[in-house]
């Protein structure tokens, strides 16, 4: 979208040093106050909140670097039709994915009551997405403007759209626009964003959900790329492997951006009938979107149904679990993968509940070795996934290990492992070797950052205990 400014917000006052920030040796690896490309005090006064009450230095000082990191480093704010608009880059790839900057900014939602200038960024991305899946509901990624081609793949087929950074299907790039909305709503009580571009999005998100239920075995959408990885390409001339339908929706891809091996992915299934659930919540309760709700609550009777059907199976292990893929002729993929949704954070996206013994045997599965992409070296254990392939654990599946756990153990090891696998950057990576913390993928990823600090906020809340002990 054209619009989409440097802006941020006005200069702030100075405010006073926190108690770590007194004692602390470690430089901060935040950018200076006047090059961060947004600034909240209620954030800033947070941060030195929570680093007070955080006894390990090195900890304090990985919260500080982390939670804020997408604000720091990826907004990019300005207007678009008369409204706010908030374009956030994945960190170190300059392009918008619908998924990562809805989970980017999921940290700083608890505050947005608290700083209307934090609200309006936050909105200005809900009116981002609305216009992103207007212009195309298939796509998984976006350019800042409409006029913009990407060059990064310029030989995909077919070709995408101007504006579309990369055309992958994926069910949980349309599950994570809801899902913002919502919780903005939730916190703010706000309406004004659900204007006719929201609704037409909306209406948009359910129809193309249907479609890709391919009843009739067909869909609109194929995708073909020219790579030497093989999940960078969908089967069969970018149509996917044979399936029979089910009522759940296909996934072309996963949220990894890996091609499914199986077209019915179970997280992401999931996923879609907790916000089809949510978006029924919204329309009713701001009486919009009369010819919507019904469409969608059809929708999510039909995919929890297949969910029941086609999704639980017996493991040889484990006894009943959910499975990762499946295509209704039969056949089920027992893995799980780093990248969320996942089979492990389905209670942290609510769409299973956490004490259901169907998610706990699934979680045993997950974090055990009959999980082919679960790896344990000498420097840590975690899931990892084809996208950066074997032995190599992301730490984004180490923090939510954490915060999808009830054991104080087990929580406290993932605080160690996460400790000790940074490689001495104070960031989170996209992945490290397993016996290697050195080896690692993406020294910038934000979401990864603000998920590290979505686990020490658990921790302060769940276990503040844990925060006062010292680990390395």
């Amino acid at each position: 979208m054209v619009g989409v400014t440097a802006a941020a917000t006005a200069v702030l006052p100075s405010i006073p040093l926190s108690s770590f920030a007194k004692r602390s040796a470690i430089p901060s690896k935040r950018p200076p106050a006047d090059e961060r490309r947004f600034r909240s005090e209620v954030i800033d006064n947070y941060i030195q909140d929570m680093q007070g009450k955080i006894a390990d230095e090195t900890l304090a000082w990985m919260f500080g670097n982390c939670f804020p990191n997408t604000l720091d480093t990826t907004v990019f704010q300005g207007t678009y039709k008369d409204k706010p608009d908030t374009f956030v880059i994945t960190g170190d790839i300059h392009a918008c994915w619908l998924r990562d900057s809805s989970a980017q900014v999921w940290p700083y939602m608890d505050f947005l009551t608290q700083d209307e200038n934090l609200a309006a960024m936050v909105k200005g991305l809900i009116n981002r997405h609305s216009n992103s899946v207007n212009l195309d509901p298939y796509a998984n990624a976006f350019c800042m403007d409409e006029e913009s081609f990407c060059a990064a793949f310029p030989d995909d087929m077919p070709r995408a759209k101007n504006g579309v950074f990369e055309r992958k299907w994926e069910v949980d790039s349309l599950c994570y626009v809801i899902r913002l909305s919502h919780r903005y709503w939730k916190e703010t009580k706000d309406t004004s964003f659900m204007d006719n571009d929201w609704l037409l999005a909306m209406d948009t998100i359910v129809e193309t959900f249907k479609t890709e239920q391919r009843k009739d075995g067909k869909t609109p959408y194929s995708y073909s790329r020219c790579s030497d990885r093989m999940t960078d390409t969908s089967f069969a001339s970018g149509l996917g492997r044979p399936f029979h339908p089910t009522g759940a929706i296909c996934s072309s891809f996963r949220p990894s951006d890996d091609s499914t091996m199986w077209n019915f992915l179970v997280p992401s299934n999931l996923f879609a009938i907790s916000m089809l659930k949510k978006l029924e919540e919204m329309l009713k309760s701001a009486g919009k979107g009369d010819d919507i709700i019904p469409k969608a609550r059809t929708l999510r009777e039909e995919v929890e149904k297949a969910m029941k059907e086609y999704a639980v199976v017996k493991h040889r292990h484990f006894g009943k679990i959910y499975c990762y893929e499946f295509d209704g002729l039969g056949n089920h993929n027992f893995m799980d993968d780093a990248n969320v949704p996942s089979l492990l954070s389905a209670s942290y996206l609510d769409a299973l509940d956490h004490n259901d013994h169907l998610y706990k045997n699934t979680r045993k599965f997950a974090l055990s070795d009959k999980n082919g992409w679960f790896f344990k070296g000498t420097a840590a254990e975690g899931i990892g996934g084809p996208h950066t392939g074997y032995n190599k654990i992301w730490p984004m599946s180490i923090a939510m290990r954490g915060i999808t756990s009830d054991s104080e153990k087990e929580v406290e090891q993932c605080i160690k492992y996460l400790l000790t696998t940074h490689d001495n950057t104070g960031f989170m990576h996209e992945s490290f070797n397993m016996d290697d913390p050195s080896d690692y993928t993406r020294e910038w990823f934000a979401w990864a950052n603000g998920l590290f600090g979505e686990f020490i906020i658990h921790i302060s809340r769940k276990y503040p205990h844990l925060l006062k002990k010292k680990y390395v």
